[in-house]
């Protein structure tokens, strides 16, 4: 919503104050206030002149060389224009040596075909504006400013002042709730209440005598549930023109364009009332009858736009005798509108149900000023008083003459809300300690009436229906700033939860491995399980289906949250990110018992491809996360029947007794169905079971006082036992005294028999209480030695 502030002056006397002292004040007393401009502010040194001479340009047909003055007692100043619509005596807007036009254009002293030129002569284009703004000039040519239109003939004048070119535009942000604030008294209410104002309401008066309207038309209201009120007035020997420059530079100013006096008359009503009116050719009425209805069925109506429309029963019209004339709180017909020839018009001012009108325009596809406005919800009883100002404005434009009388069809109530007032809730509500005086003074300028404690609120107000609604105007006017910041008793303390603790600290630790986030909707398709290879018998499958889904691709919650992650990497490699390293905290929801809600179970989804990453990357990943987590007694063991990985690279962890995870490349022909060409590895961890096996409690040991002894083990064994189980032989042997053990070579080659494999461990003892003795040493690395014979390995030769 834009505000003149010129406009405002008329209802508010707001004391001088820098710009920014006044958006800041009325934003905190609940206006927000996005932006603000001054009309022509990019213009400067722009001034009112007049040609004395004009003589043809000696090497030109169509320029022409002007004397035009600025100020009479100075020598005057020969400027070169090509316009061809200047006289001598004409008064015109000079641009000056050094001046500045809008688009930073800069106009300086030159020659034109040799001829000296000290500035320029503007036409309304170089200024900003339009015929609309100033209906006599052209814009070819110069602007010639006249009485006529409104202008200021002062010489040396700028230019701003002499066209009333220097309003000041606030434009707000206005919540849809407050209908009563997308107007100009509506803002100025909110002015005055601010600044501690008197509010200048005016009561339109119209004089009228052009005849009793009485039996002109019938008017009726059938749907009197989407219409409780509909007024209108006549206008006799309607003289269309233009409206004169106030009102024009009004309009301008809150981004209204000027038309004619008549539909500018009813713009200008709609943004100082906030009530939308609407004016058409009593000829265009039927019989002089309007029927307010809902529409029949199969009718239809070509609206101002040219547009055929078809009409449904639920959408409610202004009728004649015989079809449709209007889209009640959307737009008029076709032939309903001003016609040069039109004589006798009729001023409509009514209130429309809100609901009705936002879904009719929605229907229709068409979005108007007045719907934007009657789906909030307009007050009724600003009906009379709009249509009154309209005709008022008719008299004072000489724009025609008013019959009198009002034709009304009114079941409107003018019975007002009423709100008990409650000081000791309200300060309780607010942390305060308002008096009630204060109180009702603050509600008083918001034009609430008082019944003993009870608040009448005004039917302007539609969005003041409960106490924590006068709480809230209370605390607004008594100053935000002034209330004091205070613990709220009784809440939660805020401290993240263990739960929330672990979750970050895994976020980090991924973020730390280089590993980027991403989040994925917690539906897809059930065409995604076929994607992984996903059994038809499997459990997981078992998927809960939306009752109200975006469509077939969204329609059931996962129960694997790999298919989201898969798309996520195909996305990238197809877009031709060489290389992604990607991972997710998703929900999974498996289903438990019928009509019970399923369990929601948190799982760290991770996926790589590129020249980086391989299995061993994966593996890598997954050892440092439990390893900061402090999980000790994890296990690793191969896994050769999960169908969405490779056969012979895949492998299940487990963290104690229970399964923790999956890791492994990702199935050829998984790959191939989300369209990825390369190689992609993946693990996935149960982040509760991860959570329930973390050693939060860190106990630091102290440095060891004896030192180390340290052997080298290698070894012979099958090519298919896993390095992990010679790891585990080793510590069941060497027991206690074991501090550390490390593969450092694997070799499969000539030097060893087909099928076997060398594997070399370097191993680290120590004891705590004393240095370890040959004896010692030597039975551990036997106990050693013996363990790994039951697995099939020996030392090698």
């Amino acid at each position: 919503m834009n505000l003149s502030k010129r406009w405002l002056k008329e209802f508010v006397d707001l004391p001088e104050m820098p710009l920014r002292q006044f958006t800041e004040a009325i934003t905190l007393s609940g206006c927000k206030v996005e932006s603000w401009s001054t009309e022509g502010e990019e213009i400067s040194k722009v001034v009112v002149g007049k040609v004395l001479s004009l003589e043809h340009h000696p090497d030109s047909d169509h320029l022409w060389i002007t004397k035009t003055t600025v100020n009479e007692a100075e020598e005057p100043l020969q400027i070169v224009t090509g316009a061809q619509n200047l006289h001598v005596g004409d008064f015109v807007p000079v641009a000056l040596h050094g001046s500045t036009l809008p688009g930073g254009k800069k106009i300086k002293r030159g020659k034109l075909r040799g001829v000296e030129s000290n500035g320029m002569l503007c036409g309304i284009t170089e200024l900003g504006l339009t015929t609309h703004d100033f209906p006599s000039a052209i814009e070819d040519g110069i602007m010639i400013l006249t009485v006529e239109d409104g202008c200021k003939l002062q010489l040396g004048m700028d230019i701003h002042e002499a066209l009333g070119f220097n309003d000041t535009t606030v434009e707000f942000e206005i919540t849809s709730n407050r209908p009563d604030c997308f107007s100009v008294i509506g803002l100025a209410r909110e002015a005055a209440a601010t600044f501690n104002l008197p509010l200048k309401l005016h009561t339109p008066i119209v004089k009228g005598g052009a005849g009793n309207c009485s039996g002109l038309l019938d008017v009726k209201i059938e749907a009197p549930e989407l219409c409780p009120i509909y007024t209108n007035r006549i206008v006799k020997n309607v003289r269309v023109k233009p409206s004169p420059l106030w009102m024009r530079e009004r309009l301008r100013a809150m981004g209204v364009r000027p038309i004619n006096n008549i539909v500018d008359i009813t713009n200008y009503v709609m943004l100082e009332y906030g009530q939308p009116m609407h004016a058409f050719d009593l000829r265009s009425v039927e019989d002089g009858t309007i029927r307010i209805r809902r529409a029949k069925a199969g009718e239809t109506i070509t609206t101002l736009d040219g547009v055929e429309r078809k009409l449904t029963e639920k959408q409610l019209v202004i009728a004649d005798s015989k079809k449709p004339i209007a889209i009640a709180g959307v737009m008029g017909g076709e032939y309903s509108g001003i016609m040069d020839d039109t004589t006798t018009i009729v001023f409509e001012s009514a209130n429309f149900n809100g609901t009705n009108v936002r879904v009719t325009a929605r229907d229709q596809g068409m979005r108007t000023e007045a719907s934007g406005r009657y789906e909030k919800g307009l007050d009724p009883n600003n009906c009379i008083p709009a249509i009154n100002r309209a005709c008022e404005l008719v008299e004072l434009l000489d724009a025609g003459d008013v019959m009198d009388g009002i034709i009304a069809d009114d079941h409107s109530s003018n019975e007002k809300h009423r709100i008990l007032l409650e000081p000791d809730w309200t300060n309780r509500f607010l942390h305060t300690n308002i008096s009630k005086e204060e109180m009702k003074t603050i509600l008083a300028k918001l034009e609430c009436e008082f019944d003993d404690d009870e608040i009448l609120v005004p039917t302007f107000r539609p969005d003041l229906v409960h106490k924590a609604d006068i709480a809230e105007e209370i605390a607004r006017f008594y100053g935000y700033n002034k209330i004091e910041s205070k613990k709220l008793p009784g809440g939660a303390e805020g401290i993240i939860t263990e739960e929330q603790h672990f979750t970050r600290t895994l976020h980090r630790y991924m973020l730390s491995l280089g590993a980027d986030e991403i989040m994925t909707y917690s539906f897809f398709s059930p065409k995604d399980y076929d994607k992984i290879l996903m059994p038809a018998d499997d459990p997981l499958r078992n998927s809960l289906t939306i009752r109200n889904p975006l469509g077939e691709d969204t329609s059931i919650m996962r129960t694997t949250a790999l298919p989201s992650m898969l798309q996520v990497i195909s996305r990238n490699y197809n877009n031709r990110n060489p290389e992604a390293c990607l991972y997710e905290l998703a929900c999974e929801y498996h289903p438990t018992q019928p009509d019970k809600l399923p369990e929601e179970k948190p799982m760290l989804v991770a996926a790589m491809y590129g020249e980086n990453y391989d299995f061993l990357s994966a593996k890598g990943m997954v050892e440092v996360l439990l390893d900061r987590f402090g999980i000790k007694d994890w296990d690793i063991a191969v896994c050769k029947d999960a169908y969405s990985y490779h056969p012979g690279r895949c492998a299940k962890l487990f963290a104690g007794e229970d399964e923790l995870g999956i890791i492994g490349e990702i199935h050829p022909a998984v790959a191939e169905n989300f369209e990825i060409g390369v190689r992609v590895y993946s693990f996935t961890l149960d982040v509760n079971v991860l959570r329930e096996h973390a050693q939060t409690n860190h106990v630091y040991q102290p440095l060891p006082k004896f030192p180390a002894v340290s052997r080298d083990l290698a070894l012979i064994c099958d090519a298919e036992v896993p390095v992990l189980d010679l790891e585990k032989a080793i510590k069941r042997g060497a027991g206690k005294l074991l501090e550390n053990i490390q593969v450092f070579d694997v070799y499969r080659g000539e030097q060893i028999s087909r099928g076997k494999k060398s594997v070399a461990f370097s191993i680290v003892l120590r004891s705590a209480d004393a240095t370890l003795t040959d004896e010692q040493i030597s039975g551990a690395i036997n106990k050693a030695i013996k363990e790994l014979e039951s697995v099939g390995a020996s030392l090698r030769a």
